[in-house]
């Protein structure tokens, strides 16, 4: 594998990684039926938590995506048509996931949930909150999806090329078979 697929995967399994800490909320509101109010609240003081984070994890996180988009892009750069297609969708899905973080996620975190009202988890639960948690969970769910999307079309790229390479080997392997036997001399019949 070379290393603009090596940075690229490392960068989608960390940003994987970051998304996975969410499903401590996430899990509460997608997959609990009926979603109670104690998980709404679980779910909403998480959040509020995030928006408390330094700084400088938000540099970080962005410098990482940063690394990644580059990166995707520079593969294109090649032209073979192995990275336009494997390479291509990668882009598609990895924008698709920043895209839907900076216009979904992020402002719905910093709109509705730096500060919560006091309460209890046994308190009933804000409505408005309530379509923003349960969006955030949904939106959280489709970038982790679209990064795993990611993910499979690198592995596709690297067996495509690894057949590839073992296909250029055995045709060579062949061709010089070929030409071995042609030069040995055949013994005419007497």
């Amino acid at each position: 594998m070379g290393l603009r697929a090596s940075i690229v995967v490392c960068v989608t399994s960390f940003l994987l990684g970051q998304l996975f800490t969410h499903w401590i909320a996430d899990a509460l509101t997608l997959w609990k039926s009926p979603v109670t109010d104690k998980n709404l609240w679980i779910a909403a003081s998480y959040y509020s938590i995030l928006t408390k984070a330094p700084a400088e994890m938000y540099y970080a996180m962005a410098l990482t995506v940063l690394a990644g988009a580059v990166t995707i892009l520079l593969s294109l750069r090649d032209g073979e048509a192995g990275n336009l297609m494997f390479d291509g969708g990668s882009i598609f899905l990895f924008g698709t996931t920043v895209a839907m973080y900076l216009y979904s996620v992020i402002p719905v975190v910093y709109s509705s949930f730096t500060s919560l009202p006091p309460h209890e988890l046994t308190d009933a639960f804000p409505a408005f909150l309530r379509s923003a948690t349960l969006d955030l969970a949904s939106s959280n769910l489709i970038c982790s999806v679209a990064l795993t999307g990611v993910l499979a079309l690198q592995a596709g790229r690297f067996w495509a090329e690894t057949y590839d390479v073992d296909t250029e080997v055995a045709a060579e392997s062949d061709t010089e078979g070929t030409r071995s036997r042609a030069k040995t001399p055949v013994p005419l019949p007497n």
